[in-house]
């Protein structure tokens, strides 16, 4: 069978199953940083399905997700459906100008920007960032490299004085919410949270921008009315706010790492990264384990930039972990 492209995201099984066909067993999907162990939806009120959101369901909302991440004001809280939404809506907020992507990195961003029009140029670090607009992921994806908040407080007032804007995207904070600038927000910063990831629900399509009102007022402009779903408000107000839950699932998946990186190194793959939702792996064959592992129906992320290294997600059970050991053998 010839190969096909690389998949453009991760969880894209229609592309493998192009590339390797359906494999008996079944597809093992590790190609995602998404939390295996989903937040466990609760019941939801008939109202959140057969009618439009309220402006006390969207405040509820806001009101969770500021005291989740840290935001004094929960006007400095706009939701949108899914980050993806919202990294294609900042660009189209601002007149063209040069955008700085520290690199490599999720691909939305300079995608995004590039397709408003903005002149986009990769950088190595934030600290070769020269341009008008800034864009950094933190911990990053794919290698969990994470820049210092007060590092960053520093670089956004330094841009607001010039009417600049520094865009930090904190997709995989939660498990490290020490590391989060949210609660620092100023003129000139701008954050993105995930809510998907963490809490194992991407299909529900839910995710923030955090930032000062004209920035929010702006992007809300170009989402339009009712951005999130009925359902989406009531689930995440409810998993926003349930504090056993979140401790339990830090420690959960700090462990499910340890447990995938004694796999992947037993495997003979080096670590060279990653968050506890995905680990980051080196491999002087990558490009053949990374076939052998779909023609074996586990599916892992494969990267263009650099043909050594392979992300895999978190395995959900003991059978997945030993079956992914097994094919790595």
């Amino acid at each position: 069978m010839a190969l096909g492209p690389l998949p453009v995201h991760g969880g894209d099984l229609v592309a493998a199953e192009r590339r390797w066909g359906r494999p008996q067993a079944g597809w093992l999907d590790l190609s995602t940083g998404i939390n295996p162990w989903p937040y466990p939806v609760p019941p939801l009120p008939q109202e959140a399905w057969t009618r439009l959101p309220g402006r006390a369901e969207e405040e509820g909302l806001r009101v969770a997700a500021a005291r989740r991440f840290g935001v004094a004001d929960p006007a400095q809280v706009l939701a949108g459906p899914g980050t993806s939404a919202l990294i294609q809506a900042l660009p189209r907020t601002r007149a063209a100008v040069r955008v700085d992507v520290v690199s490599p990195t999720y691909g939305e961003h300079a995608r995004a920007w590039a397709a408003a029009g903005h002149d986009v140029r990769a950088v190595s670090r934030l600290e070769d960032a020269q341009s008008p607009v800034q864009v950094v992921v933190t911990p990053n994806n794919p290698d969990g490299r994470m820049v210092a908040p007060e590092f960053l407080r520093v670089r956004a007032a330094a841009l607001a004085a010039r009417g600049g804007l520094l865009v930090v995207d904190e997709a995989f904070a939660d498990m490290a919410p020490d590391i989060s600038v949210a609660p620092f927000l100023a003129p000139g910063l701008v954050v993105l949270r995930s809510f998907g990831k963490f809490y194992g629900l991407a299909g529900l399509r839910l995710g923030f921008v955090l930032g000062e009102a004209a920035v929010l007022a702006a992007v809300a402009a170009q989402l339009g009315p009712w951005p999130v779903p009925g359902p989406a408000l009531a689930v995440g107000a409810a998993a926003l706010a349930d504090d056993d839950w979140e401790r339990a699932t830090i420690s959960r998946l700090a462990g499910a790492a340890a447990d995938l990186d004694g796999v992947l190194g037993g495997a003979g793959l080096r670590l060279v990264g990653g968050t506890s939702l995905f680990r980051l792996a080196e491999h002087d064959d990558a490009a053949g384990l990374y076939d052998r592992l779909g023609r074996a129906g586990i599916l892992v992320r494969a990267f263009d930039f650099d043909a050594r290294r392979l992300r895999f997600g978190l395995p959900p059970d003991d059978s997945a972990l030993a079956r992914l050991a097994q094919a790595l053998a």
